[in-house]
This record gives C-alpha cells, sequence and structure tokens, in this order.
C-alpha cells in the first residue's frame, strides 16, 4: 500500500499514466460520523500540475506525497475548482516550495481572489480554454455555482479522458481505495441529503452536460473514492438526482 504517511493515513496511488491521487483520511467527529477524505490530484508531464492545492494544516503532508513521485520544486501548476480552504489553503506554501510555479484558474477565481492571494500571477483560462502541459491536454469548464462557488470550474484531460470534478460526487468516509467500479452517486446523495452543499440545483443540468460530453472514463473526486467506468452516465444520474430536488 503506498501509504506516505503512516501517522496520518495519507498515500498516493496512480489511478491513470501519470496521474496520481493523494487522498488523507479524517477521523469521525460529530459533524462527521462516518469520517470523510480529502484528495489532491498530480499530474506528471513536462510541466506537472496539482489539481486541489489542499488544506493548509495538510501541506506537509501533501507535499511529502508529492517528493514520493517526483521533485516538489518542478511543479509548474497549482490549480482548483473555487476559492476555498481545502481547494486551496495552502496555495502559497506550494508557490514557495516550487519556484517556477504559477496559479491556474478560471476567470472569476482569479478576478475575485487569486491576483490579490496569491504571490505570483495566475495564469487565467477562459471558458473552453486548453492548456498543453506536455503530453497531457486539459480543457477547463466555466460551471458557476456547480456545486458552489461563483469562480467554480474543471478540468478535463483528454488523453486519459479524465474529468477533475471537484465536489460534485462528495462521499463520506475514509475512502481507502482509490479507485471504484462501483457507485458513487448514491453515498454522495447520501452525503447532501445531510448537508445540502448544491448552491443552485435548477442550473445544475446544463452544466453538468457539458462535462458529460467529454465522456470521461475516469472521475477524479475530491473527497472519496475515484471512478472508474462510464463517467458520462454518472454526471447524467447525478444531473437527474438534482433535478428530482430542485422540483421537490
Amino acid at each position: 500500500m503506498p501509504i506516505t504517511n503512516t501517522q496520518s493515513g495519507t498515500r498516493i496511488d496512480e489511478i491513470a499514466a501519470g496521474i496520481y491521487r493523494i487522498s488523507t483520511p479524517v477521523a469521525p467527529n460529530p459533524a462527521l460520523p462516518t469520517g470523510f477524505s480529502f484528495n489532491q490530484y498530480l499530474i506528471v508531464d513536462d510541466e506537472p500540475l496539482l489539481f486541489h492545492a489542499g488544506l493548509r494544516r495538510m501541506f506537509p503532508l501533501t507535499r511529502d506525497a508529492v517528493a514520493s513521485v517526483m521533485p516538489v520544486a518542478k511543479l509548474k501548476w497549482v490549480s482548483f475548482s473555487h476559492f476555498e480552504a481545502d481547494e486551496c489553503g495552502s496555495l502559497a506554501e506550494w508557490l514557495a516550495a516550487a519556484p517556477q510555479a504559477a496559479p491556474l484558474c478560471g476567470r472569476i477565481g482569479a478576478m475575485l481572489s487569486i491576483q490579490d492571494v496569491a504571490e505570483r500571477p495566475p495564469r487565467v483560462l477562459a471558458d473552453g480554454d486548453v492548456i498543453e502541459i506536455g503530453t497531457k491536454r486539459l480543457r477547463w469548464f466555466d460551471t458557476p455555482h456547480l456545486p458552489h462557488g461563483w469562480d467554480a470550474g474543471y478540468l478535463a484531460e483528454s488523453t486519459t479522458r479524465t474529468l477533475f470534478c471537484g465536489d460534485l460526487f462528495t462521499q463520506p468516509g475514509p475512502a481507502p481505495d482509490p479507485v471504484t467500479e462501483g457507485d458513487i452517486l448514491g453515498p454522495s446523495e447520501t452525503m447532501r441529503a445531510a448537508m445540502e452543499y448544491f448552491s443552485n440545483l435548477a442550473a445544475a443540468g446544463p452544466a453538468i452536460e457539458r462535462l458529460a460530453a467529454t465522456e470521461p472514463a475516469l472521475l477524479a473526486c475530491m473527497h472519496g473514492t475515484a471512478y472508474r467506468g462510464n463517467g458520462a452516465a454518472a454526471l447524467r444520474a447525478l444531473a437527474v438526482a438534482l433535478s428530482g430536488r430542485a422540483a421537490g
């Protein structure tokens, strides 16, 4: 088992060619009695990219996991869906550890937060923009308020058909398995029923359909296990579930 910190249980697993999931479990607590997990995703290429900088207090754990695969100083891009502590709380620490690195985000995120809080200016992507980081090609999708945050957006990697889908399928529990081919919608809907975190259910469907149209074979979830299989079908099932809640 690729554990990089035995005390925290942080581990790193290659879930697609050159794409690594870094996961740190969180012990059960009154708010999350089943426990929880925080995931970051490292893409190793000519210009390595980290999706989700992670919580500031977890930076040493994530840094050591990255270092087990590649020199941290070679990191080029630090990206995330939206401005929130678990998405980019340790952005400053990453920029300090990797002198050539810069934030990579959408226009709204840059305008609202990143141009002010980051020590170096971000590379700003408009909706639909593609960035090549070597063999990997990543397309940015603006997804305002999906599931929350005006600045929200996602990256789809075309060569591995991986969608870095952030909070869309937030699953409870420690998620020891890096990838599953089983159900992730059921657990995520259980989580959403306990604490609704989608801010605009009525508008979610069209945005999710744009993501489904990329035909992802791998859904890189921020909380819980990543999913391998028919990602488009999983996304469309999520849209149906959200439309039902919106109608109700």
